[in-house]
């Protein structure tokens, strides 16, 4: 198993109404935290002493038609155990040290201009995932296990070193998955 993460499924907002900043106080007004520092993941602002924001994390979020589906897919992938979603139109692939690895979003839902559909562009454009694991030959079989045919079949990256795949994911995103190599 990939020492990516184990997933579980956290749906990371407090109402289905929510939208920017209201993530937030969603949050840590609805008991799933009181305050930053206790959140159990990442992906918010974080206040420093003086009082200016700083970045702590960057959740990518995909849209997608089929929350349940792309988890399943994306936890297969990464060799993480099986788990569900929390809600059908939202869900975490988070790892063991309760990193967000991945959110999936159902397209249309809550009103995210950037998530209305996949009509207003290709998936993906402008996108790639790119995954790094420990256990690429593992990975690699998976990969064949989910897909008929690979995007790129494995070779070495002259730039990093490093061997790397690539496939699309069910909702046509393309996904490179590449070798995490012991320093």
């Amino acid at each position: 198993m990939a020492k990516l993460a184990p997933s579980r499924a956290f749906s990371g907002v407090g109402d289905s109404r929510h939208r920017g900043a209201a993530c937030l106080s969603n949050i840590e007004t609805n008991g799933l935290g009181a305050g930053c520092a206790s959140l159990p993941f990442a992906g918010h602002l974080h206040r420093q002493a003086a009082g200016e924001a700083v970045m702590k994390r960057l959740w990518t979020i995909l849209g997608v038609a089929d929350v349940a589906r792309s988890f399943a897919w994306y936890q297969s992938l990464l060799g993480l155990p099986a788990a569900q979603p929390a809600h059908d139109y939202f869900g975490q692939i988070v790892g063991p040290d309760e990193t967000v690895l991945l959110c999936l979003h159902r397209w249309g839902d809550h009103g995210h201009p950037s998530l209305a559909g996949p009509e207003r562009a290709e998936p993906g454009n402008g996108l790639l995932l790119f995954f790094r694991v420990d256990d690429f030959d593992q990975a690699l079989s998976r990969a064949r296990a989910l897909v008929a045919a690979l995007a790129e079949e494995p070779d070495v990256n002259p730039g990093t070193g490093t061997r790397e795949f690539a496939l699309r994911d069910p909702d046509g995103y393309y996904v490179m998955v590449s070798e995490c190599l012991a320093t």
